[in-house]
């Protein structure tokens, strides 16, 4: 059997491994088959294809991307590597570059890398400090309509907390990002006095506007930094029913257990999703300036397994690719279950974890749910790895995928192409 080809039309691929979890059944790995009918998941077929055990995935869900800042470190690298660098560094480079179509041409460079990889829906953050909203979320909007079919897309402004106030330029933001299809209000928790406050209007805003709501929160090894605790409290005081999602909330693991514990009940109790973002984390957290040779000690992930142990739903994302934030990436949803898995032990806990990469950020995000049973679209990862250590011990390159049943070609943009954006 040629791995790398598939018939064209109806077809049953046999003996395949998938996660029990995604077809409801108990367990790790179970060995079945899945079949194409009409582009959908069907009835068994006469063309029956052995795939010696490949794994099958349903096409990725990736929730938090930073799409505008991908891929600026060629002319905008961090000079530190540190969090302070990087905001800095892409301070300086909005303002000088961020044209529409600077801005058009990486994301659309981006969304390209995705599909090829098996990503069929993804929420970025966008930039939104005034002007640079009335650029940033007009061409979002091309791209939306552009790739719809392909990569199903959401947005969310990003503003810090210190901007977030209903006197400052957050209502007009808000505006914008109502004017977007599935778009999300987003903020920065930074630590300040009267976030309490600012919380309120801003919960305000996205009930007007009937929005989600998605934040960066406590992306710092500073165990005093708890804004994460007062967004649970907000959420419980005001009774906000909108969807609420928190990414990074890295200050847990540097916490007292007994403190963060008790932060988390009130996470749980006030039904607030969670997006890990360990790669990015990895890269910044607890690192240095250039220069002084120190091996970082702790690695930021959040407590991903005391979430999922009261209930929190729990998903992971890419976050920043080649940009400031994080020198690397290329919107692998495989790279990131593989590097996820490895940094947060996720192999021996729960037999679960693939849900996160998949179903659940789609219900956080209220995405259609990826799935393997039958009627649903036959949009599926397929990988010649039979097992889990098979699996995360190569990139998997040579993966189909499939996308309403038919394989389509994974040739991946070459980065060359965004060289003529680099010359400043």
């Amino acid at each position: 059997m040629d791995f790398r080809k598939l018939p064209l039309g109806n077809f049953t691929l046999t003996n395949v491994t998938v996660p029990a979890c995604l077809i409801g059944q108990a367990g790790d790995l179970v060995t079945t088959e899945v079949s194409i009918e009409n582009g959908r998941i069907g009835a068994p077929q006469p063309v029956a294809v052995d795939m010696a055990g490949a794994m099958v995935f349903p096409a990725f869900v990736d929730m938090h991307t930073h799409l505008d800042k991908g891929h600026i470190w060629p002319r905008s690298p961090n000079p530190d590597g540190t969090f302070m660098g990087a905001l800095n560094t892409v301070m300086a480079d909005r303002g000088a570059n961020w044209s529409a179509e600077d801005v058009r041409t990486r994301m659309d460079f981006s969304l390209r890398c995705a599909f090829a990889h098996g990503t069929r829906a993804i929420r970025t953050h966008l930039d939104s400090i005034p002007p640079q909203h009335a650029v940033s979320f007009p061409v979002f909007r091309e791209l939306q309509a552009e790739w719809a079919g392909r990569i199903e897309l959401q947005a969310a402004n990003l503003i810090h907390s210190g901007l977030g106030g209903l006197d400052g330029p957050l209502p007009e933001i808000a505006a914008e990002v109502a004017r977007t299809k599935g778009g999300v209000l987003g903020l920065v928790t930074n630590p300040m006095d009267g976030l309490d406050e600012v919380l309120r209007g801003f919960f305000g805003l996205a009930e007007t506007h009937g929005l989600r709501t998605d934040f960066h929160v406590d992306e710092t090894m500073d165990p005093g930094v708890e804004t994460l605790r007062t967004i649970a409290e907000v959420v419980l005081e005001t009774g906000f029913q909108g969807g609420v999602v928190v990414g990074h909330c890295c200050s847990l693991s540097a916490q007292d257990e007994a403190r963060a514990m008790d932060t988390l009940d009130l996470v749980a109790k006030a039904g607030i999703d969670v997006v890990s973002l360990p790669m990015c984390n990895l890269y910044l957290q607890d690192r240095t300036a250039e220069g002084v040779a120190r091996t970082p000690r702790r690695r930021g992930i959040t407590l991903v397994h005391e979430m999922r142990a009261r209930g929190i739903r729990v998903s992971f994302a890419s976050d920043n690719t080649r940009d400031p934030f994080y020198a690397y990436g290329d919107m692998d949803m495989l790279e990131v279950m593989r590097e996820a898995t490895r940094i947060g032990h996720l192999d021996h806990s729960r037999a679960d974890w693939t849900t996160s990469f998949v179903a659940d950020p789609a219900a956080t995000c209220g995405f259609a749910p990826p799935s393997l049973a039958p009627g649903a679209p036959a949009d599926l990862v397929i990988v010649k790895a039979r097992s889990w250590t098979e699996l995360f011990s190569r990139p998997q390159s040579d993966r189909i995928v499939l996308r309403d049943g038919v394989q389509i070609d994974r040739t991946l943009p070459d980065h060359a192409e965004l060289d003529h954006l680099m010359r400043t």
